[in-house]
């Protein structure tokens, strides 16, 4: 009896752990509404891509997930914490736990590219600066950035690399303090075919090396499709759909039918 007991408690599968929980969240600006009653959970290891239509308030979201907004009711939890009610250490904690890649990169740009990812780094004084000119160097080529870009200002990245090398430069910056949790706003905007299938073939392999856990904010489907273990579809005030890519285009609903219209087509000539 104690070995079959045994044996059920082995296979009994690990509940997943959520890192960020969305609770009955009202947001309401003026008589304007946003959010009503939304609710959403994202697991350790997930990448969530996160849409809806203009108006939807995607990007509101997002911001209270970091506390830079307050909802009107309901909570916010990220890795347990309530961010609208939480004190300062604790959000400076959380901060060490989490990166941003806004859409425009948000580069320094008196800093060379090497000192922009180091200065996360060199304001938490911990490490000696030789280690961690190294560790932004690692960064960089994570990201995709070579040594011979490291000592150049953004305003010398000329050219069709200005675009990309911001984009994989931010999001070194974003990973310099190796972060659980990553946000995305528009990773892809702006960018041509290749530099975005490279985008995607990169943040494919740091999610894997590094265990990120992923919200991404994106209007592109190729990479929304390629990336996303989930999505989430904002619409009517709360989440409608919350699937796998594949069963949330399957849902009816008219923003789920024009949004994923090209995906559909595209399957339905590779079927036929």
């Amino acid at each position: 009896m104690e070995k079959t007991q045994q044996q059920t408690k082995q296979q009994t599968p690990l509940k997943a752990q959520a890192i960020i929980e969305v609770d009955k969240l009202w947001t309401q600006f003026g008589q304007a509404v946003i959010h009503q009653d939304l609710d959403l959970t994202i697991n350790s290891g997930e990448i969530v891509g996160l849409v809806g239509g203009s108006g939807s308030g995607k990007t509101t979201l997002v911001r209270q997930m970091l506390g830079l907004n307050r909802p009107t009711k309901g909570s916010v939890k990220v890795f347990g914490v309530d961010v609208s009610t939480a004190n300062v250490d604790q959000m400076y904690a959380l901060q060490n736990r989490w990166g941003m890649l806004f859409q425009q990169g948000a580069l320094f740009s008196a800093l060379t590219v090497l000192d922009n990812v180091a200065l996360p780094m060199r304001e938490l004084r911990a490490l000696p600066d030789r280690l961690i000119r190294d560790a932004s160097l690692l960064k960089l080529q994570m990201a995709g950035i070579g040594p011979e870009h490291a000592l150049k200002m953004p305003a010398d990245l000329s050219g069709g690399m200005t675009k990309r090398v911001a984009l994989a430069l931010a999001l070194a910056r974003a990973l310099a303090l190796e972060p659980e949790l990553l946000f995305l706003d528009e990773p892809t905007a702006g960018l041509d075919p290749a530099s975005s299938a490279a985008f995607v073939e990169l943040l494919r392999s740091l999610h894997k090396d590094m265990k990120l856990t992923v919200v991404m904010i994106t209007h592109d489907l190729e990479p929304l499709l390629a990336l996303s273990t989930k999505i989430a579809v904002l619409a009517d005030k709360h989440v409608i759909a919350y699937y796998t890519p594949e069963k949330v285009m399957k849902v009816h609903h008219p923003f789920i039918a024009s949004f994923f219209l090209t995906a559909r087509d595209a399957e339905h000539d590779t079927c036929g």
